[in-house]
């Protein structure tokens, strides 16, 4: 059996690899090869494969590379305390990406905090998956391909069926991946699928442990939601996903305003061309964008231009027809907004555009049409007074700009 996008000969050994344990390939490999797609990983475009071993990975990785041809294995991480694998290797000059996981079962003891994993087999493995077209693996030793759930069919009737009726509330960030996935294949939602979403997100966002603040998102939930957005954001069709994930109320998770925000898709067109990143665009919809920004722990850069921006916008005049381009120049270039800042303003369309632009294109790239050095050799000593002056030659020169 060939795979479209892979090497004919890499199938034949992982099988090899394979003799003395059950390997399988699972999740989105499978599901492609069904709908006849190239598997590709998101953010490196090359072929990925997901492999479950029932047993130990480490054991399984070792046999494959006393197998692979000199200088094929290129890479080889081991992560976690179950010995998740990833590796590079090069066959016939084609690079792929194989992630080999130990089987394992999951239970979720608080809703969207991480879940309890434990060592299992296959089944249990495809049962903690996310939808049903995602729970199929093909066993390298048979090649028979396991649909314990149904995914066959759901790929057929192109639809979106979880696997357990407490799936969204056990992992939230489900529902963004779901968003993908429709996005880039054209599916729908289940109707039991839809009835869950709605009754998770109505009663959202819950306690996640008594005592805790009200709305409060676990830090491990925080991390995977900007995970998947930002893989929503940079590597899907993202109009068409975030269209769906707000259709089906889904942007409530981050935050009730982001839900009822119908400017996203400008701010986001805006952003690309003024290269702010398209998750500060997004946030910029919700009622309060800091808060969302540390639930979801943005990197730093991304939340100080968040902080910049609203400073900008509190600054900024409804109208500015009376403000000089010098009063402009004073007004953007005070407190450290920077450029960024500004470009934020222009893609949330905060304020008057024409000066913002302006600003942005031009008037922050002139300067006094003397330097300090000859300002200095016509006897002005350093100092402030050596400031000023150029302050005062810029400013004359900003004067003579149209807004």
């Amino acid at each position: 059996m060939d795979i479209p996008g892979l090497p004919p000969s890499l199938l034949g050994l992982l099988s090899a690899a394979a003799a003395d344990c059950r390997v399988a390939l699972v999740g989105g490999a499978v599901r492609d090869l069904l709908l006849h797609r190239v598997h590709n990983d998101p953010w490196r475009g090359l072929p990925d494969l997901d492999l479950v071993v029932e047993g130990r990975a480490s054991a399984f990785v070792g046999r494959l590379a006393q197998l692979l041809p000199a200088e094929a294995l290129r890479a080889a991480r081991e992560h976690g305390a179950f010995g998740t694998v990833e590796l590079e290797v090069v066959i016939a000059g084609q690079p792929v990406l194989l992630d080999v996981a130990s089987a394992r079962a999951e239970t979720y003891p608080v809703p969207a905090e991480n879940p309890r994993v434990t060592l299992g087999g296959l089944a249990d493995d495809l049962a903690r998956r996310d939808f049903s077209i995602n729970a199929m693996a093909l066993d390298l030793a048979s090649g028979e391909l396991l649909d314990p759930h149904g995914g066959q069919l759901d790929l057929q009737q192109r639809r979106l069926r979880l696997l357990h009726a407490a799936s969204i509330r056990d992992d939230p960030t489900r529902l963004v991946r779901g968003a993908r996935y429709a996005a880039r294949l054209g599916f729908s939602l289940a109707d039991d699928a839809q009835a869950q979403v709605r009754a998770t997100l109505a009663a959202w966002p819950w306690p996640w442990r008594p005592g805790d603040p009200p709305g409060q998102v676990p830090a491990a939930l925080g991390t995977r939601l900007r995970m998947e957005l930002e893989l929503l954001l940079e590597r899907e069709p993202w109009s068409a996903a975030l269209t769906v994930l707000q259709g089906w109320g889904g942007l409530a998770l981050l935050d009730p305003g982001l839900q009822d925000d119908r400017r996203w898709r400008r701010r986001i067109l805006w952003a690309a061309r003024l290269d702010v990143p398209p998750m500060v665009a997004l946030l910029a919809g919700a009622r309060d964008p800091l808060a969302v920004a540390e639930r979801l722990q943005l990197p730093h850069r991304q939340h100080r231009l968040l902080t910049r921006w609203l400073a900008l916008r509190s600054a900024l005049p409804a109208r500015g027809d009376h403000l000089s381009v010098p009063a402009w120049c004073a007004l953007l270039e005070a407190h450290g907004h920077g450029p960024e800042a500004v470009a934020m303003a222009l893609a949330a369309g905060d304020g008057p555009r024409r000066p913002l632009l302006r600003w942005l294109l031009r008037w922050r790239q002139l300067r006094s049409p003397l330097s300090a050095r000859e300002l200095i050799a016509r006897g002005l000593p350093p100092g402030p007074a050596l400031g000023a002056e150029l302050n005062r030659l810029r400013a004359e020169c900003l004067a003579q700009e149209r807004l």
